[in-house]
């Protein structure tokens, strides 16, 4: 069974993922975390023992500012990674202003926004420490991501147009079409966990 402890392991010994995570720290974000599909997807084809990586379309990289939140910076910021690692197709967003944008509450941290992405299997994060050390943030834990399991984060269980997003997501990401031992519930065959 997979643990947290494997799935940093997964990541440390993945040189292009810890390339990534160089790169984002070293244009120095407050409360930075490279999240969603690039640990997901990481986990997943593992658990399907793909040899080669899935294509992700975006390096999700978040931050929390809530001094400077213009969206001009986040451009800024995608433009200075693209210049450190030009061929990766880096989203860069500061949750700061994000509640905007979603007509949400505020999120105190990017941890706590990380908690209120659509799925359970994409609440996750990767940050580094001062010494590099891979950490992981798994607000809604790692059961469901290891499991195999798609699950509404019980955010979008909260509201008929939340859950009406979780299930355009879940048809529009297809997933199961790539990972085929993944099992998709619906929202009203499910009991949300986080």
């Amino acid at each position: 069974m997979m643990n947290e402890d494997a799935i940093i392991s997964l990541i440390t010994e993945d040189p292009w993922m810890m390339d990534i995570l160089k790169t984002a720290k070293a244009v120095q974000l407050p409360d930075w975390w490279v999240c969603a599909g690039f640990v997901r997807s990481k986990i997943w084809d593992t658990l399907h023992n793909f040899s080669d990586r899935t294509p992700i379309p975006d390096i999700d990289l978040i931050y929390f500012n809530p001094s400077h939140i213009d969206e001009l910076e986040e451009k800024k910021m995608e433009d200075r990674l693209k210049t450190l690692m030009p061929n990766t197709p880096w989203s860069v967003k500061n949750e700061a202003r994000m509640h905007l944008k979603s007509n949400m509450p505020p999120y105190v941290s990017s941890v706590d926004a990380i908690s209120k992405f659509t799925e359970t299997a994409t609440a996750l994060g990767v940050t580094l420490d001062e010494k590099e050390n891979v950490i992981l943030a798994a607000p809604c834990g790692i059961s469901d991501v290891v499991n195999l399991q798609v699950k509404p984060t019980s955010f979008f269980t909260e509201t008929k147009e939340r859950i009406e997003i979780y299930e355009t997501r879940l048809a529009k990401k297809n997933w199961k079409a790539i990972w085929n031992k993944l099992n998709v519930y619906h929202i009203g065959y499910v009991k949300e966990q986080c």
